[in-house]
Parts: C-alpha cells; structure tokens; sequence
C-alpha cells in the first residue's frame, strides 16, 4: 500500500513536472544570448577588408513563459521576468509584436546607414510618410490623449520622422512633465499637452507607454550597404551598426584594436537612447571578452549592478563614443 501510495505521488509530480513546460502563462522570460560580430553582418560596396578589431552587438532572447521557466528565471541570477502587459500592447498579439520588431529593425538599419555616410562626407537625403501610434501598453500615460492612427508630427518644436526619434525626443526629462505633441488625427491637425509617466523599468526614466511605427521612409543611398541581421529584431543595434558602417567607409580602423560591443539606438541627430535586456547584454558581453562595452546614459546605473571586468563606457551621442575611440590605447 505504501509503494502504491508513493508511486501515485510520482507520477502526479512527474505529471506536474511536464505540464510546467507547456503551460504557457502572460509573462516573458528576458535571458543573455550572444555577442554578435558585425563584419559578419555588414558589408559595404568597395570596401577593403585589413586587419582590425571586433564590433559587436549585443542581443537577449526573449520568450513567452512557462510556468517551469517562469520559476527557473525567478531564481537566476542573470534572467528577468516581464509581465506581458509591459512587453506587448494590449492590443497586438504576438505575431504582430514580432512583425513591429522586424519593421524596427529595418528601421534601425536605415538610420545607422544615413549616420554613418553623412559622418562620412556623402549626402543622403530622407523620404518618410511620418509616424503613426499603433498601441498602448498597460497604464498608458498618453493614452486618453493619444489614439491608434493618430500621426505623430512634432514633439514640442522637434519635427518627428521616424518612430526612433520620439523615445530619444522624450526621454530628457523628468517622469510627469508633459510633452507638447502635434499630431494629425482624421485629416485634421491638433496640439495637445501630453503627460509623461515613470518606465515600468527604471522610475528615473520618463515614457508615453505607447507602440509607434514609421509608415514609410527610405533613405536614398548613394553606395550599396548589404546588411544581414537574420531573425535580430528591434532598435536597439542601432549605435553599433553605425560604428561598423564607419570603420568600412572610413579609412584606417576606429576601434584602435580594442573589440568593442554596446547597445542603443540612435536618431538622425546622432542621439544615443536607453533599451531595454541590459542586464543580460552585459552579462554576453563580458562572456565574449569585449575590452569596453559602450551603453546609453539612461542605462548606465542599472548596467553597473551587473558588470564585473568590463569597462562600461556611457554615453549620450556619437561625438562621445568616437571621442573615446580616439582616446583609448592603440
């Protein structure tokens, strides 16, 4: 009776144990994945490959919890766990959040080629359609002012292009100010004062809680850049694909030898902005040996916590991360 009674007991908790893997519940499991070397990613027409240094983007893996995965990432050290509600807006499902990801990336890649050639002395000029709100996360601070469809144009006197640019626009300020924001709702256009909130993830940090897209903008480059990002989603490259555009058009090697790494996006004013897994991206990075691992100012805090031997290296703008470059041993 007693066997009989424990063998019951296992296989209820075997039961337990394997259903764990596949009940799936309304939270995403944020871990480390890989550094990322961009000469694999990058090729520029006409360039010339020479001897130089690594330049690395950072990447996390972000998936939808189990409940075993939920409480495995509970209890380590170097993973988080993010209700759905702050990762996807309320709105979208997830093939739509991985679409939105996929177009930020492209949009990311586009920007990082118009930086990078006009640091290089070529012109290139942008067509862009403007900047349209597609959904709102969870406690939304604009939401009730804003609404989907409405099209961003300005963020107080800053005219607004591209979707990257207004997190850049709004990020300068203190949680609670209000933004000045026009906007062309139903072929009519309105100002409204819209206020800000602290980010669910650092209460320093102001944020609007809402998803945007760029409708349509192309830049129109003058030589063929050919960029191989595979499944990599999101803005968050940005920065480091302008580095690695930089170091194939202009001559000589601007890492000094050093392998670098760093993460944020970057807007056409060359502004550097906070993301999102840094934990985990400077957990990849000290796993891949880089020498100095470049990161947004508004990240900067939370990055110390976690970094053990390498030098995190803050920064606001590109005129920052090439005036280190040029600072740094050879």
């Amino acid at each position: 009776m007693r066997y009989s009674r424990l063998l019951r007991t296992a296989l209820v908790i075997a039961i337990i144990a394997v259903l764990g893997f596949y009940i799936r519940i309304d939270y995403y499991v944020i871990r480390p994945s890989r550094a990322v070397d961009l000469r694999d990613l990058i090729s520029v027409e006409n360039y010339s490959e020479n001897d130089r240094a690594g330049i690395y983007l950072l990447t996390v893996t972000q998936q939808r919890a189990s409940l075993f995965t939920a409480a495995y990432s509970y209890l380590h050290p170097h993973m988080d766990l993010n209700p759905m509600a702050r990762v996807i807006p309320l709105d979208m499902d997830e093939e739509e959040h991985r679409k939105l990801l996929v177009e930020q990336m492209a949009e990311s890649r586009h920007l990082a080629q118009v930086v990078a050639l006009r640091r290089g002395g070529l012109d290139v000029e942008i067509i862009s359609d403007g900047v349209e709100v597609i959904g709102f996360l969870d406690d939304a601070p604009a939401k009730g002012y804003l609404k989907e469809k409405d099209l961003i144009i300005f963020v107080d006197d800053n005219p607004v292009y591209l979707a990257t640019e207004l997190p850049l626009l709004v990020q300068d300020r203190n949680p609670g100010e209000e933004v000045i924001m026009t906007f062309m709702r139903d072929d009519r256009e309105k100002v409204l004062s819209v206020p800000t909130g602290a980010h669910p993830d650092d209460e320093n940090i102001p944020y609007l809680g809402i998803y945007i897209q760029t409708l349509y903008w192309e830049p129109v480059i003058p030589i063929e850049i050919t960029m191989d990002t595979g499944k990599i989603g999101g803005p968050s490259a940005g920065l480091m694909f302008v580095l690695e555009i930089m170091n194939q058009v202009l001559p000589g090697d601007i890492t000094g030898g050093n392998d670098i790494a760093g993460t944020g996006t970057i807007d056409l004013n060359e502004n550097v902005g906070r993301v999102g897994g840094i934990a985990q991206k400077v957990i990849a990075a000290e796993k891949a040996g880089i020498d100095y691992f470049f990161i947004p100012e508004g990240n900067y805090e939370e990055a110390k916590k976690t970094a053990q031997r390498i030098e995190l290296v803050p920064v606001s703008n590109l005129d920052q991360v090439l005036e280190f470059l040029g600072s740094i041993d050879r």
